[in-house]
């Protein structure tokens, strides 16, 4: 089988997603695409397409996980435990706010910050269209400051690694 050429890329910040009110003032807002593999990537559902991306972490991120959880219990903000095990609509951690044809918004509110990330699809470009996921984080107090600049580069790892795996996956 011959091994797809997965690229996933930085790009602006999308002005037609559903968050793009919230960019202005934020403390992290950033933004990645891959394009879709196949037809079928391009026409899923938006909360099938969110929870193949989102849905399963390779080791080293849940590892990851397992240790924010251990430091920020000390500081009383939500552990991914606590998130998970709620039943308010969600995928994973993250709470379903939204959700249209192209566009999911998925996030969570704490005492230390609120975050919002939009999975945005495009069928316009490229051969299946592309996906994008947009992050935005607007921090309360010094706790949710100092927590964006410690996971600040473990984000950047695992939504590039969660968009290449559901890529070289097919979605499937």
């Amino acid at each position: 089988m011959q091994e797809m050429n997965i690229v996933v890329r930085a790009v602006d910040l999308p002005p037609g997603a559903s968050i793009a009110p919230l960019y202005q003032g934020s403390n992290l807002a950033d933004a990645y695409a891959v394009a879709l593999p196949n037809r079928q990537a391009q026409q899923l559902d938006m909360e099938s397409l969110a929870r193949k991306l989102l849905g399963s972490q390779p080791g080293w991120a849940q590892a990851l996980m397992l240790v924010r959880d251990a430091i920020v219990s000390l500081f009383g903000i939500k552990t991914a435990k606590q998130m998970a095990a709620k039943r308010d609509g969600r995928i994973g951690i993250f709470r379903i706010y939204s959700c249209s044809d192209d566009e999911i918004i998925l996030g969570e509110d704490d005492t230390h910050l609120d975050f919002r990330l939009s999975v945005l699809r495009n069928k316009e470009v490229g051969r299946y269209g592309s996906v994008t996921v947009a992050s935005v984080v607007h921090c309360h107090n010094r706790v949710g400051r100092a927590y964006i600049l410690l996971i600040r580069p473990f984000h950047k790892m695992i939504v590039q690694n969660s968009l290449a795996r559901a890529a070289r996956s097919g979605f499937a």
